[in-house]
């Protein structure tokens, strides 16, 4: 309440110069210079408290927990499978899930799945509605999970702001959104010692989540934590993560 109360002031002052200057009120270039430059003071002091609004936002919405464990990457994608091959068919969408070997990850389920349903519903939304893939790598000792549609419009200079809260793309066009959808992502990524990054090849865009892999699924040894892991992260983020 406090913030919203102190925005009314440099608001107000804009709106008192805005009058001013319909009604002429200012006759000479050094008067409206210093109007200009009055309007500019109060925008930049409107935009320390829009940033701090949103700081606060982030701080009482975005409660994200996890609760980690360990989790087939099987049971993830059959779950994403089932719930969209039916509704991309019924879009007359391409939809393929590639071949990959099972493993167990650590992390958090229904997390998890959430994090590949926005980033499958961002890919129907701005996409060109062609084809979607998924397909998987493995990187050391984690699992990379990459999503891919066709039709990207993006710019690439957008994408070290793609993860920011209340970003939205100059592809967005008509559709709604909130700009929250892949900060969500990233945190919850973070959370469960991941991490997620997008890239541009022509005109695809592709979306990789990156999750560390406990053991194969055709063997119970757990695979051991080691330095090579934690370098492979680090690698990865290095890949021009936004």
């Amino acid at each position: 309440l406090s913030l919203a109360h102190d925005l009314k002031t440099p608001l107000s002052a804009i709106r008192l110069y805005n009058k001013a200057l319909s009604e002429n009120l200012y006759d000479t270039p050094e008067k409206r210079a210093q109007v200009y430059a009055g309007i500019d003071k109060n925008v930049t002091e409107m935009e320390g408290y829009v940033t701090e609004i949103m700081a606060a936002s982030r701080e009482k919405f975005l409660n994200l927990t996890v609760e980690m464990g360990e989790v087939y990457l099987s049971s993830v994608m059959e779950y994403i499978n089932a719930y969209y091959t039916d509704k991309l068919s019924n879009l007359h969408t391409a939809f393929e899930v590639e071949s990959y070997l099972d493993c167990l990850l650590c992390g958090d389920s229904n997390r998890l799945i959430e994090v590949l349903q926005n980033i499958m519903e961002n890919a129907l939304k701005y996409g060109d509605g062609k084809y979607i893939t998924i397909s998987f790598s493995t990187e050391e000792d984690c699992c990379l999970i990459t999503v891919k549609n066709s039709g990207c419009t993006l710019k690439e200079d957008e994408l070290p702001h793609l993860f920011d809260s209340f970003y939205r793309g100059s592809n967005v066009g008509n559709a709604k959104g909130s700009g929250l959808g892949l900060y969500i992502c990233r945190q919850l990524m973070h959370m469960m010692d991941g991490e997620i990054f997008a890239e541009i090849k022509e005109d695809e865009f592709l979306v990789s989540v990156l999750n560390v892999r406990i053991c194969s699924a055709t063997t119970a040894n757990p695979l051991p934590a080691s330095p090579a892991r934690a370098a492979s992260i680090e690698a990865l983020r290095a890949r021009r993560f936004v």
